[in-house]
């Protein structure tokens, strides 16, 4: 047994399992819950890419501008900036599952009353812009929750990347089936039809949900309150580096990546002069080659770290992005519209993977808001400001500056590696309860916590580059501030402070958030001390005096 930072006894930390090289990225799909609940996001989210077809339609019919028509995708995405954070907090302080019932039906309402106005001929393209805003809500309070499901539903640890992939390959399946099946029933039946069948997807998923029976998880703490709960997203956030570096790239690829979404059915309508149902074909393609990067992935991921692949994703988009600016032929405009489709699984398998085994429980939903929240954003912004340079430039313009920054973004991205190797996030209860013998109340704080060290002289540098993991630790975990000082008259004396809000969240320290990672980097910086002064640690509490 190994002594704790904080005196007595650890409980010892549980290693995460090994993840299997040979695990195909189609086991998930044999786990029944799984299983349903991915069949039932396929329908959604085939109903949602024909929304989107016959949002943008209706919009290219009543004459509506490129910038106009990109502004559907920023309408869909600029939610997720507005509620992203807010709902990760959400997801993770309530029942996931009774806030996935709560967004879809916010989303069955809106898609309804776009159906039914636009079956009386009320609908205009202001009015569609609106209603996918909303729509975008529904998706926006949705998709943390759902992300941090995932590893619920799969369980074992060497799943979670597949099932991560899995999710990019449902959405870039509706991709290939949804926008074709768009375009044709808006050919055949308007675009009423579409919402209608998008809204009919809501209830698919409804019903699946119905059938999931989460387990019921007792925590010994109360809920964490919103504010707080933001607050802590945001300092692990802050104080992870291999997270930082996810949204690094995540950055770097997806504003850019928005021209292609936002300006293809203008391509396919001024520059190929194709219909809706070409549309829905090209759209298709992308979708298609995305398929294929499910299947290819795993061979690449052998083959290249995942810094080149992302690097290679975002060389081949921005090929694409080329091909579209100057290519006036359909079929080789359709091939290289599947290779943006293959570049776009596997980067963002890559960096979905990434957020899903690097965030531990306690904060999975916070930090894949936060993941979410950049996605979209960088969807929506990018989407309004490649809309605005076609306007200016020329749709030809647009696609050949968005393929040049690309470019330059993937080149930058080399430099921040995103590592391969994984972290130990499993929980580790390895800090004893606090002897006190004030009782300080949830609300008290700040808590000043100290850790006095003795070091030999000959660890010193080494303490001290090894505190550095423990600092982030602290600050991960719910410290405000953190230091490490030396004693000045007597140098191998060291004294580590941070301080916590409140008594309440160093008691959620101590109840859950350190992992085996954290346990690990303390155990480091342990060895390190003499081991015949052991460890001092002290609580301090406020005193609180009238000023008067």
């Amino acid at each position: 047994m190994t002594p704790s930072v904080h005196g007595g006894t650890a409980a010892p930390a549980q290693p995460p399992a090994a993840p299997s090289s040979t695990a195909s990225y189609w086991a998930p799909l044999r786990v029944p819950v799984f299983r349903t609940l991915w069949l039932a996001q396929f329908a959604s989210n085939i109903g949602s890419w024909m929304q989107t077809v016959g949002a943008q339609w209706l919009i290219t019919e009543q004459g509506g501008s490129a910038g106009l028509i990109a502004l559907v995708q920023t309408a869909a995405s600029l939610p997720v900036l507005l509620l992203g954070i807010p709902a990760g907090a959400l997801a993770d302080i309530v029942d996931r599952r009774k806030l996935l019932f709560t967004a879809q039906l916010v989303m069955l309402m809106a898609a309804a009353l776009l159906a039914v106005l636009t079956a009386l001929g009320q609908m205009d393209s202001y009015g569609v812009l609106i209603l996918t805003f909303v729509l975008g809500c529904g998706t926006a309070l949705m998709n943390p929750a759902w992300q941090a499901i995932q590893p619920e539903l799969v369980a074992r640890r060497d799943l979670i990347p597949a099932a991560a992939a899995l999710g990019g390959v449902n959405m870039n399946m509706a991709r290939a089936v949804g926008p074709a099946l768009g375009g044709l029933v808006v050919a055949l039946a308007g675009t009423a039809a579409v919402f209608a069948l998008n809204a009919a997807s809501f209830l698919v998923t409804l019903a699946a949900l119905a059938t999931w029976h989460r387990p019921a998880t007792d925590s010994p703490m109360a809920a964490e309150r919103m504010m707080p709960a933001i607050r802590a997203g945001y300092r692990y956030v802050r104080h992870a580096p291999r997270i930082r570096k996810v949204l690094g790239r995540l950055l770097l690829y997806v504003p850019c990546a928005a021209a292609l979404w936002a300006l293809l059915p203008v391509v396919a309508s001024q520059q190929l002069g194709m219909g809706v149902g070409g549309y829905g074909l090209l759209l298709g393609a992308v979708g298609a080659g995305a398929v294929l990067g499910a299947v290819v992935l795993p061979r690449a991921r052998r083959k290249w770290s995942s810094n080149v692949t992302l690097a290679g994703g975002g060389v081949l988009l921005a090929l694409t992005l080329l091909v579209l600016a100057v290519v006036r032929i359909p079929w080789i405009v359709g091939v290289a519209l599947a290779f943006s489709g293959l570049a776009w699984v596997g980067v963002l398998s890559i960096l979905n993977a990434q957020m899903q085994v690097t965030a531990p429980e306690w904060v999975r939903a916070r930090a894949l808001a936060v993941y979410l929240t950049i996605f979209q954003g960088g969807l929506a912004i990018g989407a309004a400001v490649w809309g605005s340079i076609a306007d200016s430039l020329g749709v030809r313009g647009a696609l050949l500056v968005a393929a040049a920054v690309m470019v330059i973004g993937s080149l930058v991205g080399l430099f921040i590696a995103v590592p391969d190797t994984e972290l130990d996030r499993s929980p580790s209860m390895h800090w004893p309860t606090p002897a006190m013998v004030l009782d300080p109340s949830a609300a008290t704080g700040p808590v000043l916590v100290t850790v006095e060290y003795r070091v030999p002289a000959d660890h010193a540098d080494a303490f001290t580059d090894a505190m550095g993991a423990v600092g982030r630790s602290r600050l991960r975990t719910g410290a405000l501030h953190w230091d490490l000082f030396r004693d000045g008259s007597r140098p191998d004396r060291y004294l580590e402070l941070f301080t916590v809000a409140s008594w309440e969240e160093h008691e959620r320290q101590h109840g859950g958030r350190l992992t085996g990672y954290d346990r690990s980097a303390e155990e480091k910086s342990r060895s390190l001390v003499d081991p015949e002064h052991p460890l001092t640690v002290s609580h301090y509490l406020p005193i609180h005096r009238d000023s008067g």
